[in-house]
C-alpha cells in the first residue's frame, strides 16, 4: 500500500479487533527433470505446472523451471521442477546447478525411443556421479504413452529397469488431457514423500524485526 494508506489500515485493523496473521512458513521441493532431448521433459513440466501441452517448444538452454503451488494435508507447498536440458553442449556449463540442493529427480524417456531408454544409465551415473544422496526419491516416467503403435519399449522391460533402480514407474503422455491426473500423480508422490523428510526441505527464511541486529 502507499505509504498514506498504511497507518490508517492498521489502525483500522486494531481498533476493530483484528491483528496480523503469524508468519507462515513455505516449504519448497526442488524436482529436477532428467533424460535426453525431446522425450518431453518440458511437455510434462506445462501440464503439471499449468495444465496445458505447449503447442510449440524449442531445446531448453541450461534450465528452465516453472512453480505450483499445492496443498498436502492442510499444508501448501511449493513445487519447484527444474526442466534441465537434454543436449550435451547445452548442459555442460549449468549441470552443477541442477544437482544442487536437489530434493527428488524424474527421470524421462520416450516410450517410443528405445535409445532414450537405453540411455538412462548415463543418466543415473550422472546423477549419482554429483553426490546425491541415496535418500533423495528418484522415479522413472516414460512419456508419449499416446503413441501406441509406435511403442519400443514394453511396460515389463521398464517396469524391471525400476524395480533394479529402487524407483516408481510411470507411463503417461503429457499431450493426452486424459493423462493429466496421472501427469499431477507423478510430481505429488514426490511431493507426498517430501513431505515427510523434514531434514531435506527448503524454508524460506523467516523475517527478522527491525530492532534485531545479525547474530
Amino acid at each position: 500500500l502507499p505509504s498514506e494508506h498504511r497507518g490508517s489500515l492498521q489502525t483500522d485493523q486494531a481498533s476493530a479487533g483484528c491483528f496480523p496473521l503469524p508468519y507462515v512458513q513455505t516449504r519448497i521441493f526442488k524436482i529436477i527433470v532428467i533424460g535426453d532431448s525431446n522425450v518431453g521433459k518440458t511437455c510434462l513440466t506445462f501440464r503439471f505446472c499449468g495444465g496445458t501441452f505447449p503447442d510449440k517448444t524449442e531445446a531448453t538452454i541450461g534450465v528452465d523451471f516453472r512453480e505450483k503451488t499445492v496443498e498436502i494435508e492442510g499444508e501448501r507447498i511449493k513445487v519447484q521442477v527444474w526442466d534441465t536440458a537434454g543436449q550435451e553442449r547445452f548442459r555442460k556449463s549449468m549441470v552443477e546447478h541442477y544437482y544442487r540442493n536437489v530434493h527428488a529427480v524424474v527421470f524421462v524417456y520416450d516410450v517410443t525411443k528405445m535409445t532414450s531408454f537405453t540411455n538412462l544409465k548415463m543418466w543415473i551415473e550422472e546423477c549419482n556421479g554429483h553426490a546425491v544422496p541415496p535418500l533423495v526419491p528418484k522415479v522413472l516416467v516414460g512419456n508419449k504413452c499416446d503413441l501406441k503403435d509406435l511403442i519400443q519399449v514394453p511396460s515389463s522391460m521398464a517396469l524391471k529397469f525400476a524395480d533394479a533402480h529402487n524407483m516408481l514407474l510411470f507411463e503417461t503422455s503429457a499431450k493426452d488431457p486424459k493423462e493429466s491426473q496421472n501427469v499431477e500423480s507423478i510430481f505429488m508422490c514426490l511431493a507426498c514423500r517430501l513431505k515427510a523428510q523434514k531434514s531435506l526441505l527448503y524454508r524460506c527464511p523467516r523475517p527478522q524485526p527491525a530492532d534485531e541486529g545479525e547474530a
